[in-house]
């Protein structure tokens, strides 16, 4: 019988013994040494593939402060491509708004120049003459300049406006419209307004080497009559009617004659 009681108070202290140590071993399990630091590895997957790469913006808040702020391009560009600085400007000014059109802010498109057959780079919608038409972007708002330059002279109907005299910019505003690059009859006439309101004829004289003169009536243009000339002719050339143009030179009838000088602008 004392066996029997010795027997089981060793087996109870054995099994005591194996609960404690089994219980040690767990704890140790999760216990963190004091010294030991977490590593949080990266997800490299998380990371975007490709940069997204937004167009920089040239937002001028006015027409003087678009002007000098691109005058130097435009310079730039008529050394090289023959294209009146002070054309450029005033496209530039009239197609972006003076860089505040909506269409410039989102593309850096100062010229309004459409996608086009060929066109492989970046292009955005806008509504214009048609609903969702495609226009050009540009990453850089003086790639357009120098895209500006290329669509010119690269174009079959623009050819003559390269044959006119060195910074001929009342040739450059009639020839733009009559080879179709606005839809607006007008568009002579307010390119040769802006140009004459600024004067930014004074950059072609500098890249000419020539003296500037001054436009004293800022807002009149003339056209000299030759023969041939009609008052039909010369409105539809300067984007005008004939009773407009009968208006703005207080004509009353249509006879005009030889050598005659007819305002084209109010």
């Amino acid at each position: 019988m004392k066996l029997k009681v010795v027997l089981i108070c060793l087996l109870t202290i054995g099994f005591l013994s194996s609960c404690n140590s089994k219980k040690k071993v767990v704890q140790s399990k999760h216990k963190i040494h004091p010294t030991e630091k977490k590593v949080v590895i990266k997800d490299e997957k998380s990371e975007p593939a490709e940069k997204v790469i937004e167009p920089k913006q040239s937002i001028a808040t006015s027409t003087i402060e678009y002007i000098n702020t691109y005058k130097d391009e435009a310079m730039k560009e008529m050394r090289e491509f023959k294209i009146p600085a002070s054309i450029k400007l005033a496209q530039g000014i009239i197609e972006s708004s003076s860089g505040n059109s909506d269409l410039t802010k989102r593309s850096n498109n100062h010229f309004g120049i459409k996608c086009h057959k060929g066109w492989e780079g970046d292009h955005t919608l806008h509504d214009d003459d048609e609903k969702g038409e495609c226009f050009r972007v540009y990453k850089d708002p003086l790639k357009s300049y120098r895209d500006h330059s290329l669509f010119l002279t690269t174009r079959s109907r623009y050819a003559n406006l390269f044959t006119l005299k060195d910074g001929d910019y009342v040739g450059w505003a009639q020839g733009l419209s009559e080879a179709g690059y606005a839809t607006d009859r007008r568009y002579p006439a307010k390119l040769i307004g802006l140009i004459e309101k600024y004067d930014l004829h004074k950059y072609d004289a500098e890249v000419l080497g020539i003296p500037f003169k001054k436009v004293e009536n800022m807002s009149v243009a003339q056209h000299i009559v030759v023969k041939g000339d009609t008052l039909y002719n010369i409105s539809k050339r300067y984007g005008l009617t004939v009773e407009e143009l009968k208006k703005i030179n207080a004509l009353f009838s249509n006879e005009i004659s030889i050598g005659q000088e007819l305002n084209i602008t109010k």
